[in-house]
């Protein structure tokens, strides 16, 4: 069942919204007990909620039960964004991506697990005191990252739209190990307000769900332009939902030709060209297309600009203002260290250090500057391609989900490179979607739909061939 058809259940008086919410919160505490896809599951409020909305059965969400990534805020339900340092915090306010939701009579099930501010690939870099999302197509390997909570849940639970936040892939990767579609919107597309940052030039907010029905639909409600939010886009929201029965045909699609070969699991590179055979059924054309900035400087691209944004985000957590409190002893310096050194994860240390390192006097332009300039010669490169294609296709993620024994040889360097093709999207600030193409070692297997700025209705269209009916 779909959103629409839920909601119009619940007008009709056909599904007791009290009852179902209480359904769906025992269902999440049950897999959360196994699985770990949430840090907060907020009961009391969701209820409260639903009895409201008994009373008065409005909205185009109204119902609707939404997970949310725990970078997001949600007023007076915890918001730690997986860091230790944040415990506590008790938001006073929505993100106006929530609350576009609430207003249309969505109910807030909980915050979702991920890695620590955003950090990692698997959401194994969990905060300290915060438990490891587990596959829920197997428990001994990773979720993805780092919305691994929101692409969990989004999977296991039989009815929910979930949040996922992305500044380097982080809802397509986990969407693809997770088996679900997960759609990264043109930045500033969605409002970024209320989103707990990891790098502001690159932070984007998307849904995530089973189906495509409710990506194009969640989207319509979670976009739109926001005064509080400078980089908000100022443009019409599209009918995302009339691209689902468009179909392929006519539309030219661009298949990454660095994409493929050394490093991609075979298992990958089959599922991905049989997925763009199948377009072509459908009466799509394709054609390889090179893009080689993106693939071979997309990753230290990204890693110093983001790192560098990050160091800057988290310098305000000291706590004196903000985070986790202590003691005054010593000078303010050595207060400052005690703080972040018991509060921060050992990812979150490092990529303050990157970060800092990267925006020091005598390296920034060695560093900084030059990535900057790279960046914008790869969104050039975007630019380019779209003038011959709709969409460019290629893996998500080069394998199929690995262990969390796997995970844990691998080095930092090896960890940033599962990132590889999803860096650059990201840092174009180009809309993106996992689309689910089947199974490999009973696990799932994911392709990336990239299209040009706000084209989000062109990767819906060429996903929605591969929607479970």
């Amino acid at each position: 069942m779909i959103i629409k058809e839920f909601v119009e259940k619940i007008k009709r008086k056909e599904i007791d919204i009290v009852e179902h919410t209480h359904k769906t919160i025992d269902e999440s505490k049950k897999i959360n007990k196994e699985y770990n896809y949430f840090n907060t599951i907020s009961d009391t409020q969701a209820l409260m909620l639903a009895e409201k909305l008994k009373q008065n059965s409005q909205g185009k969400l109204c119902g609707v039960p939404i997970a949310i990534k725990d970078s997001i805020v949600v007023k007076d339900v915890e918001s730690t964004a997986g860091s230790r340092i944040l415990k506590g915090y008790m938001p006073l306010f929505n993100a106006t991506s929530v609350q576009n939701a609430v207003d249309e009579g969505a109910i807030i099930i909980g915050k979702t697990s991920q890695d620590e501010f955003g950090f990692g690939a698997f959401s194994t870099n969990a905060g300290l005191g915060f438990k490891v999302p587990k596959n829920p197509f197997d428990k001994k390997r990773a979720t993805g990252g780092s919305s691994g909570g929101s692409a969990g849940i989004a999977q296991k639970l039989s009815f929910v739209l979930s949040y996922g936040e992305s500044t380097g892939g982080s809802i397509v990767n986990p969407a693809c190990f997770c088996g679900v579609y997960g759609l990264c919107p043109t930045y500033g597309r969605v409002s970024r307000y209320g989103l707990i940052d990891y790098g502001n030039s690159l932070d984007k907010v998307g849904p995530m769900s089973r189906n495509i029905q409710d990506i194009a639909f969640g989207l319509e409600i979670m976009s739109g332009y926001d005064k509080k939010d400078s980089t908000s886009l100022n443009s019409p929201v599209d009918d995302y939902s009339s691209y689902i029965n468009k179909g392929a045909k006519g539309l030219k699609i661009g298949v990454i030709k660095e994409a493929f070969g050394k490093g991609v699991q075979k298992d990958v590179e089959d599922g991905v060209w049989d997925g763009v055979k199948r377009l072509e059924d459908e009466g799509a054309k394709y054609e390889e297309v090179s893009l080689p900035l993106a693939l071979k400087y997309g990753v230290s691209v990204y890693y110093i600009l983001a790192t560098s944004e990050a160091s800057t985000n988290l310098a305000k957590y000291c706590g004196m203002r903000y985070g986790k409190e202590d003691k005054l002893t010593g000078n303010f310096n050595e207060y400052f260290t005690k703080v972040r050194s018991e509060n921060f994860g050992n990812e979150a240390k490092r990529r303050i250090i990157l970060g800092t390192f990267a925006r020091m006097a005598g390296y920034r332009d060695a560093y900084y500057l030059k990535a900057a300039s790279v960046r914008t010669k790869i969104i050039e490169e975007y630019k380019k391609a779209f003038k011959k294609f709709d969409v460019l296709v290629s893996p998500t993620v080069p394998y199929i989900a690995p262990t969390f024994d796997e995970i844990k040889k691998l080095t930092p360097l090896q960890n940033y490179m599962a990132d590889i093709m999803t860096v650059g999207p990201n840092l174009a600030g180009l809309p993106h979607m996992n689309v689910p193409i089947g199974m490999a070692s009973k696990l799932p297997l994911g392709m990336l739909v990239i299209g040009d700025h706000l084209q989000e209705g062109k990767i819906i269209q060429a996903g929605a061939v591969f929607n479970e009916k």
